[in-house]
């Protein structure tokens, strides 16, 4: 009675298998072609159905790893994923990118992609700025690569805008020393502005608080030194207004006084460490 059964159930799954064919074989899909494949992606971009176009991307890749197509189809599916706030899988896809196609005509897009995938993902000022220091990094990157790309001007401006928020973060560190009385630490901070953030809006803010502080803690001729500078370098800035303010008379006297003073003082301000 068993054989029968046993014997009833390999007719049934070869007669299954006769009308229905293999199973794995009825799942494939065939390769399409090329331009194909990749028109859907493209489609699939247009609509910002990115999740969709970053795997038909793949798929381009996938199915004719050694066409033209699949070329492009890596930076696409790099864009498609940027474009869906998938930072980790857009990075990874450029930096195999830029890995396999040193030399390809759009390695300076790549670059300048790679850069925009830190720099969207920056935070304010009072959180962790290593999202700010990476965009940082690669915009330089680009810039000194490529100084000739037309990525190269708005990966200008953004370095800019990069640099003035670090220096933001600096300064609010510094903001949070002083209101404490921690003078010294607030000092190294706002240096750090003045050195390293030169081009900030930030530096004349910095030049003021490092007035505060050095007035603080009792070093006037320090102070004063620091105001003269401010007042020669920003001499409309509200900030020299304020710093005027805490001048005392004899203070005051010396604000205006001979330009050797006034640049050896910029010096040891703005020498980079």
């Amino acid at each position: 009675m068993k054989k029968i059964i046993v014997l009833s159930l390999v007719v049934f799954l070869v007669a299954c298998s006769s009308d229905n064919g293999n199973p794995l074989e009825q799942d494939f899909e065939p390769a399409k072609p090329v331009e194909q494949l990749y028109n859907d992606a493209a489609n699939a971009l247009d609509a910002k159905q990115y999740m969709t176009a970053f795997n038909l991307f793949n798929e381009v890749e996938r199915q004719h790893p050694y066409s033209a197509w699949a070329t492009k189809a890596q930076l696409m599916a790099a864009y498609a994923a940027y474009e869906n706030e998938n930072y980790i899988e857009s990075q990874l896809a450029l930096d195999r990118f830029m890995r396999l196609h040193p030399g390809n005509k759009d390695i300076d897009y790549a670059y300048y992609l790679k850069a925009l995938n830190f720099y969207d993902q920056i935070s304010d000022v009072g959180r962790d700025q290593e999202m700010t220091e990476l965009a940082k990094e690669n915009f330089e990157a680009i810039l000194r690569a490529y100084p000739n790309s037309k990525y190269a001007r708005d990966a200008k401006l953004k370095l800019d805008l990069t640099m003035d928020h670090l220096a933001g973060k600096e300064m609010n560190i510094g903001r949070y020393y002083l209101v404490r009385n921690q003078y010294h630490a607030g000092v190294r901070r706002f240096k750090n502005v003045i050195k390293n953030y030169q081009t900030t809006t930030h530096v004349p803010e910095a030049l003021h608080r490092l007035v505060e502080s050095y007035l603080s803690l009792g070093i006037k001729e320090e102070a004063t030194r620091i105001a003269a500078v401010l007042g020669y370098n920003y001499p409309g800035s509200v900030w020299y207004e304020d710093t005027y303010k805490l001048m005392d008379d004899a203070q005051r006297e010396k604000l205006n006084g001979d330009r050797g003073f006034i640049d050896r003082t910029m010096e040891s301000l703005f020498r980079p460490e």
